[in-house]
C-alpha cells in the first residue's frame, strides 16, 4: 500500500483552465501558472437521474445485455469517521433517497478527448467537474437538487483507491472537484458526507461522450435565451455555442456546448453555467415524461443503450433491474415539486476566483437532512429523533467538557456560563463535566459534538438531560470527546430552550422550479451577434 503524498499546492492539472475561477477575467489558479489553451467540457450529471426518470417502465430494459454495459465503483472509499449517518425512517417507515450525481472530465478515450480538448490532459487524473445531490424525500413527493460549484474550497477526508489500495491522505481547502482523483467517485461521496452530513445512499457518474449519446437519443432539449449568442471571445474564450434569441431544440454536441458555457451566460462565473445546466434538466425531464413512453420502443430502446454505457454506478445501482426499481420512486415525483438549487456560497477572501459554503448552505444542508421540501409547498412531518444503536454509558461515567460560545456580533461572553452549565450538569448527576477554559468561537444555537460513533450515545444522554434536541447532537473531529458548546441561545440560567428553526429555503439558493417553462437564460451583452 504506497502513500500519495499530501499537498495544498497545485497539480499540473490544476493549474490549467480546467480551475479557472469565477467572473469574466477570473483567475485561472493560485500557483501562478500559465493557463492552458483549452476551454473544459462543463455540463450537469443531472442528465443521469431524468434519463432514470425517463426509462421507467419499460419492461423490455431487462436485456442481460445491458447489464453488461454498466460499470461499478466503490460508494464511499473515505475515513469511517467522516461518514455521516444512516438516514433513519419516518414514522411511516419510509426513507427518503440521496443519489449524488457526477461529472467526470476524464479524457480516457479518443472521444472524450475529442469532446474535452486539452491533448496533454489524455489520461491524466480525472476532476468531478459537476456535482449535484439528489434527495427524494421519503413521501416521494417532491425532489431537491443541490449543486456545488466545482470551485468551491472543501475538506477531503482520507480516501483509500479500492482498485490499487493507495491512501490519499486527507486535504483542507481543496477544490472540490480533486476528490474523484483520489481513489475514484467514492471519495467524492465521502467529501459530501463529511461537508454535509448527509448520508449518500447512491452515485451515479457519466463522462464527456456519455452526454452526447444519450442527448442524441433523447431527440433534443428545448433551452431558451433572451438574446442571440456566441459563446466565444477574441481570446477563444466559449464553448463555441451559437444560438438565435429564443427557445430553440438542442440535442448531441450543441448539447453539450450549452452545458459547458460559462462565458456568454451573465457573468461568465460557473455559477451562472451551473443555473443554465439547472434549465437543461427541467426541459429534459419535461421532454423525458412527454416521449419516452412504451408506445415508442425505439427511443426507450436508445435511451436505455445509451444510459447503461454512460453509466458508472455504485454496487447498489450495479444491474438495469435496480435502476428500474429507482426509476419507479423517481417517477412518482410530480415535475410541478422538483426543485434545483445552487449551494449558497461566497467568493473565499484569500484564494482568487474559488467559493466557499455560506451559513445559508448550512441551512440548506439541513432542510435536506431534515427531508424538509425545498419548495415551501410540502408540510413538515413530525420527526421521529434518532437515537443512537450504541447504548449510553451511566450518566456519572460520561466525561463531558463543556465550552463558552456565547458570544455574539455585538455581545461579549456570559462569563463563567461553562462553569455554570458544567454545574448544573454535575448536579443531574454527570460529574465528570468539566469547563472548558480554552477560547471557543461563538455558535449561534447551543450544540452537544462527539468525535465517532462509540460516542454518540452519550452525546444524546447529555442533549436529552438539558432539554437540547437530538438535532443539535453533531458528529465533529474537532473534538476529542463529548462536548458542549453553550450558544447564544442560552445565555442566561433558566432552562433551555431551542430556537424556532427558520424552514425556509435561503434566497441564495436560487432556486429553480421544475416546472418552469418560461425560464431563459440572460445573454452577456459583449457575447451577442
Amino acid at each position: 500500500m504506497s502513500l500519495t503524498p499530501q499537498a495544498d499546492q497545485d497539480t499540473p492539472a490544476d493549474l490549467g483552465g480546467r480551475h479557472g475561477g469565477g467572473g469574466r477575467g477570473g483567475g485561472s489558479g493560485t500557483g501562478g501558472g500559465r493557463p492552458r489553451k483549452r476551454r473544459v467540457l462543463r455540463w450537469s450529471a443531472t442528465v443521469l437521474a431524468v434519463v432514470i426518470l425517463g426509462t421507467a417502465g419499460a419492461g423490455y430494459l431487462y436485456y442481460q445485455h445491458l447489464n453488461g454495459n454498466l460499470k461499478k465503483d466503490d460508494l464511499n472509499i473515505g475515513d469511517a469517521k467522516d461518514r455521516a449517518a444512516r438516514t433513519e425512517a419516518n414514522a411511516a417507515g419510509q426513507t427518503p433517497l440521496n443519489i449524488l450525481l457526477i461529472g467526470s472530465d476524464a479524457r480516457d478515450s479518443k472521444e472524450n478527448q475529442k469532446l474535452g480538448g486539452a491533448k496533454e490532459t489524455f489520461g491524466g487524473t480525472p476532476l468531478a467537474d459537476v456535482q449535484m445531490l439528489l434527495h427524494v424525500s421519503a413521501d416521494r413527493t417532491n425532489m431537491s437538487v443541490v449543486s456545488m460549484p466545482r470551485d468551491t474550497l472543501v475538506d477531503i477526508p482520507k480516501c483509500t483507491d479500492p482498485d490499487s489500495g493507495d491512501v490519499y491522505p486527507a486535504l483542507r481547502r481543496a477544490m472540490t472537484n480533486r476528490s474523484l482523483g483520489r481513489g475514484g467517485p467514492g471519495c467524492s461521496v465521502a467529501t459530501w458526507e463529511k461537508l454535509t452530513d448527509i448520508h449518500i445512499d447512491h452515485f451515479m457518474m457519466i463522462d464527456f461522450s456519455g452526454v452526447v449519446s444519450m442527448a442524441d437519443a433523447i431527440g433534443g432539449v428545448p433551452v431558451c435565451v433572451n438574446a442571440n449568442i456566441h459563446s466565444k471571445d477574441s481570446e477563444g474564450h466559449g464553448s463555441g455555442l451559437k444560438l438565435e434569441k429564443g427557445t430553440t431544440y438542442i440535442k448531441g454536441e450543441q448539447a453539450l456546448q450549452w452545458l459547458r458555457t460559462r462565458y456568454g451566460f451573465e457573468d461568465g462565473s460557473d455559477l451562472a453555467r451551473a443555473k443554465a445546466q439547472h434549465m437543461y434538466m427541467n426541459s429534459m425531464v419535461r421532454e423525458l415524461r412527454k416521449n419516452a413512453k412504451l408506445s415508442n420502443p425505439g427511443k426507450l430502446r436508445a435511451l436505455a443503450e445509451a444510459a447503461t454505457e454512460a453509466l458508472t454506478v455504485d454496487p447498489g445501482l450495479g444491474t438495469v433491474a435496480k435502476l428500474y426499481d429507482l426509476a419507479g420512486e423517481l417517477k412518482k415525483v410530480p415535475t410541478s415539486r422538483i426543485t434545483m438549487t445552487t449551494m449558497p456560497n461566497e467568493y473565499d477572501t484569500i484564494q482568487t476566483g474559488r467559493v466557499v459554503p455560506t451559513e445559508d448552505a448550512t441551512q440548506l444542508f439541513r432542510l435536506v437532512r431534515e427531508d424538509i421540501s425545498l419548495d415551501g409547498k410540502g408540510k413538515k412531518k413530525p420527526a421521529k429523533e434518532k437515537t443512537s444503536s450504541d447504548p449510553a454509558a451511566a450518566d456519572d461515567e460520561i466525561a463531558v467538557q463543556v465550552r463558552n460560545g456565547t458570544g455574539t456580533d455585538t455581545l461579549a461572553p456570559v462569563r463563567g456560563r461553562a462553569t455554570t452549565v458544567a454545574g448544573l450538569l454535575a448536579d443531574k448527576g454527570f460529574t465528570q463535566s468539566v469547563a472548558d477554559a480554552s477560547g471557543t468561537a461563538a455558535e449561534k444555537t447551543t450544540v452537544v459534538r462527539y468525535p465517532s460513533a462509540d460516542l454518540e450515545g452519550d452525546a444524546q444522554r447529555v442533549a436529552k438531560a438539558l432539554g437540547i434536541p437530538l438535532s443539535a447532537v453533531k458528529k465533529s473531529t474537532d473534538v476529542s470527546g463529548v462536548t458542549l458548546v453553550v450558544g447564544a441561545d442560552w445565555r442566561d440560567d433558566a432552562a433551555y430552550k431551542a430556537p424556532k428553526q427558520n424552514d425556509r429555503t435561503p434566497d441564495t439558493a436560487e432556486a429553480l422550479n421544475g416546472s418552469d417553462t418560461k425560464a431563459c437564460m440572460k445573454v452577456d451583452p459583449d457575447f451577442t451577434w
